[in-house]
């Protein structure tokens, strides 16, 4: 960037860049670097919140978080007691409490989605609810939060000098939440000092991004080019919605079952009937869905909550957009809840199945996408069903994953090794397998944090390796890998590449695996 750009503002010869590699990275390392002016990166221990009410003068002052806000208040008492309860079980002090932006992109004017203002007439949440929990979580574990909605907010948050960045900023933050929006807009802001900011950022990623897309070269030279790929970061700081690959971090949401006390009395005593709920807020959602819709009606009553009636079947009975309180008494006296096809993911068949409901969603043939939700059988039985949420998907279970996120993964320390190698398994995998198959098929998963430490031949020995011969390479993104019969080794070059989803036709893979705790599949057994 700087070789491209240091004419563009007379502010850098002012500072003695004159196009040589040499000023450049005197510029980079001595004048804009930053250091804290009134604040130190971490500022006293960390000690678990017991409520939430210093958090919402912070969001109250932001229309954007104005739905946000609302969930939080919802469930506060929720939050409060799975604060309690992690406390209670898992000793969480001793921790230091950190400086932490959080830049939701996708909510800024700039980026024209109006995703703030359309929450309340039946636009999209599945965002909006993942950055209540981490907001949520972040003030729980006792972090100290500072929010930017805005290209403005940013050059407030990271200070700068024109083009030229070279003020101290005076909050260093330690960890930046944003997504893949707010990124773009956070690079707009600090051009080339960004490589400052570069390993403290985490992504929200509702899909996921895999190794071959995020790197810039790789997908160029694949023609894997699109709009939020090519970011070149390490693959695990996307913060994904559900566990789609394991060359991501799992950060999840919270599902909304557990209630405060009186709306819990309430869904008590409300009685199981014969209805289905349909999963739709936008009437443009059910168009085409007349005859599968017309089948379901044949045997229960059919609800909705969906902003415009009259583009829905006349036998819908519509409650229209409501508050997430009574969308769980609506799923408490369902017995399903019918999908159609689209959203393709989001909490909401999760909450259904936590509060009791089957969830049916049609099955896309031909599949539309990768991504696509899997398709649900079963009777509507009540009888049969028992409610169930994941761990990993309560309040407590997300305090727990992201505490241990924030304490131990690290991609500023180049020697920082998490999870602990005791964790760790070898699997040598048959051809046309990935690793993410193959681990899965031992009940592992595969950790891409660990591929480093299986990336050379002495290593690989200790796993029963033997190389004879070997190589570096980045033509693939399946190396390290094995050729049986040459007892020849490729290993990857290229640390952003290495993958756990792709597989080759003639070569072995050599894959890091580790266990997992049951109901929380970010973390492994030895990480508590």
């Amino acid at each position: 960037w700087m070789k491209v750009s240091w004419r563009s503002d007379p502010c850098y010869s002012r500072y003695g860049v004159n196009g040589s590699l040499c000023s450049f990275l005197v510029y980079l390392s001595e004048v804009s670097s930053f250091k804290p002016s009134h604040h130190t990166e971490d500022t006293g221990p960390a000690v678990v919140r017991g409520n939430l009410s210093d958090l919402y003068s912070s969001l109250q002052k932001r229309v954007e978080f104005r739905w946000i806000h609302q969930r939080i208040v919802s469930m506060e008492e929720i939050w409060v007691e799975a604060g309690r309860s992690l406390s209670a079980k898992y000793n969480v002090t001793g921790r230091k409490a950190k400086q932490i932006l959080v830049h939701p992109g996708a909510l800024t004017s700039e980026s024209g989605f109006r995703i703030a203002e359309a929450a309340f007439s039946g636009g999209p949440l599945g965002e909006l609810v993942q950055w209540s929990d981490l907001i949520s979580t972040l003030y729980i574990l006792g972090h100290h939060l500072h929010f930017s909605v805005s290209k403005l907010d940013l050059r407030q948050f990271l200070a700068f000098e024109g083009s030229c960045p070279t003020r101290h900023s005076e909050i260093e933050a330690s960890l930046i939440y944003t997504d893949i929006v707010g990124l773009k807009q956070i690079q707009e802001v600090l051009k080339a000092s960004r490589v400052n900011y570069r390993c403290k950022l985490r992504i929200l990623d509702t899909f996921g991004t895999e190794p071959d897309f995020n790197h810039v070269t790789w997908a160029q030279k694949h023609n894997l080019n699109g709009p939020f790929g090519g970011l070149n970061l390490i693959p695990m700081q996307f913060y994904t919605m559900f566990p789609h690959t394991p060359d991501n971090t799992f950060l999840g949401f919270v599902v909304q079952h557990q209630l405060s006390a009186k709306e819990t009395e309430r869904l008590n005593s409300t009685k199981r009937q014969n209805q289905a709920l349909v999963y739709g807020k936008r009437h443009t959602f059910w168009e085409g869905k007349e005859a599968y819709l017309d089948v379901i009606h044949k045997h229960m009553e059919v609800h909705g909550t969906v902003d415009h009636s009259a583009s829905i079947p006349s036998y819908v009975i519509n409650h229209g957009i409501i508050k997430g309180s009574e969308v769980q008494v609506l799923l408490r006296q369902s017995k399903v809840f019918v999908g159609l096809s689209f959203p393709y993911e989001g909490p909401a068949p999760l909450e259904a199945i936590a509060n009791g409901c089957v969830f049916l969603n049609p099955k896309l043939d031909p599949p539309r996408s990768s991504l696509n939700t899997q398709f649900f059988k079963g009777k509507p039985n009540i009888r049969e069903i028992e409610p169930h949420l994941p761990y990993e998907f309560s309040c407590e279970g997300m305090l727990q994953r992201v505490n241990i996120l924030i304490e131990k993964q690290d991609f500023c320390n180049k020697g920082a090794s998490w999870p602990p190698l005791s964790a760790l398994r070898v699997l040598k995998v048959e051809a046309n397998t990935s690793c993410k198959q193959a681990c899965q098929q031992a009940g592992l998963i595969c950790e891409p944090a660990f591929f480093p430490h299986v990336n050379n031949a002495k290593d690989l020995l200790i796993h029963g390796v033997d190389c004879q011969t070997s190589e570096l390479s980045d033509s693939q993104l399946v190396f390290p890998a094995f050729n049986r019969h040459r007892k020849h080794c490729v290993f990857q070059s290229d640390p952003l590449l290495f993958s756990c989803v792709r597989s080759d036709r003639s070569l072995t893979r050599i894959c890091p695996c580790r266990d997992y705790i049951k109901e929380q599949i970010a973390l492994c057994k030895a990480c508590i």
